[in-house]
């Protein structure tokens, strides 16, 4: 199995871990460390100097939304925003692997 396939597995891996562990364990120190590995591992395999500026862009926007507060929904709410927080937690270790990779690009070119 390539290092690509492997990222790849390793995206969803997180992401299935961070929506169950926002259903079940919503304060888990535990799984945000999980989270924060496979997000590092994620970044340094699974993301491309091609898909790197759109990959940033979703980061952003994630993390963004991760700031907003769904509680105005009643139980599901409070439900949604811990499963944001978790994605984002995984997703912001990634995104600052891919960004500081860019900036090495760019500055490396001449």
């Amino acid at each position: 199995m390539n290092m690509e396939k492997i990222g790849e597995w390793l995206f969803l891996v997180g992401v299935i871990i961070a929506i169950l562990a926002g259903i079940v364990a919503p304060s888990s120190e535990i799984v945000a460390t999980v989270l924060v590995i496979l997000g590092v591992v994620v970044g340094l395999l699974n993301i491309t100097e091609k898909e790197a500026t759109n990959f940033l862009i979703a980061a952003i926007a994630l993390i963004l939304t991760g700031s907003v507060s769904f509680t105005v929904l009643g139980g599901i709410g409070s439900v949604i925003t811990d499963i944001v927080k978790y994605i984002s937690v995984f997703v912001m270790p990634a995104a600052l692997i891919v960004a500081l990779k860019s900036i090495y690009q760019l500055a490396s070119k001449k």
